[in-house]
């Protein structure tokens, strides 16, 4: 499995020109159930014909290239949506910069220069809502004219439901930010995910006898403030996960009234060991409960242990 930085970088980074390409087009953030159908359409057309599965996707996002301050926060950084692309079982994921000499791009020039000519694709995969070129005039029907032009096929692959919702970025995006990390989870086809690296902390929990590790640097979008369960593995670990308690908050029992910093931290069930400096994967199975402010010591540690246990029936 490859990686390519670019369409004009094919042939220089995999020393050959794509085989016969079947490229799902996408911008694939989350790699959801939804996205997960086009790779696989991909895939099997590809390997029908003795050729490559490409996934081609873009860096920014668009919409962070045309409204950076009103762009949608991701879901997941690039470097993870390459492994989840190719994990759905992508050969090739095409990484194509998006400038403003590609934007200004017309439709048609898009899919004769950049699709047929750069990429040499035989089959092009996209999602019924798809758009492409210059102002976003295209769309799939002129995909499909433009397709036949130039000598490609096309595939429009109709939107993926999960119990009746439809699979989107979007909507996974509104789940994560009311907490319902059931329905992201859902239209994923796994646990929303965050990474971050361990850092000191105040070393309360550690005080309390429930030791945390403290993330930073977690990306984007986290869930609502609350606690989870979940789970967490050390990155540079051997695949190793452990059931998790995962605290989203402001530490209201420890912090001023109205305090407003976030804190991420997570308590690994039966795990021993020192985590700082560590990347940390946490997942998130199921929301327990809100944050809350507790007059006594003790009525927080009660709560935590109660925490912990829903969190051992939940993710054990």
């Amino acid at each position: 499995m490859h990686t390519v930085r670019g369409r004009h970088c094919i042939t220089t980074e995999l020393g050959t020109a794509l085989r016969a390409p079947a490229v799902a087009i996408g911008n694939f953030d989350g790699v959801h159930l939804g996205h997960r159908a086009l790779i696989d359409e991909a895939r099997r057309i590809a390997h029908a014909a003795g050729g490559q599965a490409v996934a081609l996707t873009f860096d920014p996002h668009p919409a962070r290239f045309f409204a950076p301050n009103l762009a949608p926060p991701m879901l997941c950084p690039l470097h993870r949506r390459i492994e989840l692309l190719k994990e759905a079982g992508a050969d090739v994921v095409l990484v194509e910069p998006f400038t403003a000499e590609f934007a200004a791009m017309p439709a048609e020039v898009f899919v004769e220069q950049a699709l047929a000519k750069d990429i040499g694709a035989h089959h092009v995969v996209v999602g019924a809502d798809f758009s492409f070129g210059r102002n976003r005039n295209g769309n799939t029907a002129l995909l499909a004219s433009l397709g036949a032009r130039f000598g490609m096929e096309v595939s429009i692959v109709a939107p993926v439901t999960a119990s009746g919702l439809v699979c989107s970025s979007t909507k996974i995006r509104e789940f994560v930010l009311e907490g319902r990390v059931e329905g992201a989870s859902l239209l994923l086809g796994r646990p929303f995910e965050i990474d971050g690296t361990v850092a000191a902390g105040a070393g309360r929990g550690r005080g309390l006898g429930v030791p945390t590790a403290n993330l930073t640097q977690v990306g984007e979008i986290l869930p609502k403030p609350g606690v989870y369960a979940g789970r967490a593995r050390p990155l540079d670990s051997d695949g190793v996960w452990f059931a998790a308690a995962i605290s989203i908050g402001t530490n209201p029992t420890f912090s001023e009234e109205g305090g407003s910093e976030l804190f991420v931290e997570a308590h690994l069930l039966d795990f021993s060991g020192d985590l700082y400096g560590h990347q940390l994967r946490l997942t998130f199975v199921a929301r327990l409960r809100e944050q809350r402010r507790y007059a006594k010591i003790e009525d927080l540690v009660a709560e935590i242990g109660r925490d912990i246990a829903r969190t051992r029936e939940i993710c054990t």
